[in-house]
């Protein structure tokens, strides 16, 4: 996967909010997490960068992405939110948001 910086700092941002969603930060959420930098070639100090972008315009950054890379996201949301085994209510309803705003009809049940 291949993504811009200002993509990934988007990308970081919403993985960043989906974790946090539930008000528990769980041990495979960042495991993941720790894969997904390794993948998405980031650090812990650039999931700092990105919780200071405007949430509105990381999502005007999202929304401009190829189809192609919104589903890639998109799975690796759904992963994040699943990863300790349990998607909760908060996690469905913020990432059901961010499909929409990204254009993309993926419904989200668990």
């Amino acid at each position: 996967m291949e993504f811009t910086l200002e993509e990934k700092l988007a990308i970081v941002k919403v993985i960043d909010s989906v974790i946090l969603a539930d008000d528990i930060v769980h041990k495979d959420e960042i495991n993941l997490l720790s894969q997904l930098m390794n993948l998405l070639d980031f650090d812990s100090n650039f999931i700092v960068s990105a919780r200071i972008i405007d949430a509105e315009q990381g999502m005007k950054i999202l929304k401009g992405m190829t189809m192609v890379k919104k589903q890639d996201l998109a799975t690796i949301l759904e992963n994040v939110a699943n990863a300790d085994g349990f998607v909760h209510e908060k996690e469905m309803t913020l990432l059901t948001s961010i499909f929409s705003v990204m254009g993309i009809g993926r419904d989200v049940e668990y």
